[in-house]
């Protein structure tokens, strides 16, 4: 039996067993149709974790580039990863996008236009969705360069981005280590991108956990990079460059988060051969060691903070 079909199976179970009856004590049973996709979803997410971890942990105990007497900060980066990738990415990429997308669509049509989708931007496409696959996961890695260089460049945004970056223990379980009002700007930017290219509402958490999966090989704790291939893909080598010490901060390089080609395209590149501890010397410590309470309440006020100097300049 296909890996597909067991997990369409279970999905079905949970489905039946669990999810349909709190909808309907709740009364949310308009939602009825899209519970099963919702828990297929979840499978995936789980799956993609999963395969993550039979990937990434035994390259990081063969290959590390730091050994750590502690791993404190590595649980909880663990506990930012499950609720993103089983809870959030379904729910808020999923359903949330299937119903924007539903009423998007739909308002359009009414005021007599198509809905855009890739392939009628490029009819090339029509027929060939592995290729449309591809190009949606480039087209979103494009946008994410951006964002990604964005975040850095903006004072009050890199302020919530720090807690990324304040990482001293960077692992394969680092990608989703982020703040909530970051991972909130960041779902609404692949929201438009994914409106306006007509990404199908299946296929939406399905790039973003692929893509997640490759961001997560290269925040690993390993000495690798792919040799020519590094000019392409981003490797946990040209990525730890990212997270170094010396260019954590507003001014940074190595913003791709799977395609190298757009750090090479937009002169942001750096393929030096080193392997630097990584951290924000200036985020405040409970960025780097806080449990995960604690984390979110450190960005929150140092967000804050940031916005200050803004204000005052503003006073007339």
């Amino acid at each position: 039996m296909s890996l597909d079909r067991c997990l369409s199976l279970l999905a079905g179970d949970i489905d039946q067993a669990l999810i349909l009856p709190i909808l309907y004590r709740f009364g949310w049973m308009e939602w009825a149709d899209l519970s099963f996709n919702w828990a297929l979803i979840s499978l995936y997410g789980m799956f993609a974790v999963a395969l993550t971890y039979a990937v990434c942990w035994p390259l990081e105990a063969a290959f590390p580039v730091e050994h750590w007497q502690g791993r404190k900060t590595v649980w909880v980066d663990m506990f930012y990863t499950l609720i993103s990738r089983v809870g959030v990415i379904p729910v808020v990429s999923f359903l949330l996008f299937y119903q924007v997308q539903a009423e998007f669509t739909g308002a359009l049509a009414d005021a007599g236009f198509i809905p855009p989708t890739l392939e009628t931007l490029i009819p090339p496409l029509f027929g060939h969705p592995v290729v449309t696959f591809l190009c949606y996961a480039l087209i979103l890695d494009f946008a994410d360069y951006w964002r990604h260089r964005l975040s850095h460049s903006i004072r009050a945004w890199y302020a919530l981005h720090a807690l990324h970056h304040a990482q001293r223990q960077m692992s394969f379980w680092s990608d989703d280590r982020n703040h909530l009002l970051d991972d909130a700007i960041s779902f609404l930017w692949f929201f438009v991108i994914g409106l306006a290219i007509g990404i199908p509402p299946l296929q939406f958490p399905l790039l973003l956990l692929l893509l997640k999966f490759m961001e997560s090989l290269s925040h690993a704790n390993i000495r690798l990079s792919f040799g020519p291939l590094e000019y392409l893909l981003v490797s946990p080598r040209f990525h730890r460059r990212h997270h170094a010490i010396n260019a954590a901060g507003r001014r940074s390089c190595n913003y791709g988060a799977v395609f190298s080609l757009w750090d090479i395209l937009f002169r942001t590149a750096d393929f030096s051969d080193v392997y630097l501890p990584t951290g924000d010397a200036r985020a405040p410590e409970a960025l780097a060691t806080g449990g995960y309470a604690a984390q979110q309440l450190a960005g929150l006020k140092l967000f804050f903070r940031s916005l200050w100097p803004m204000a005052r300049q503003s006073k007339p």
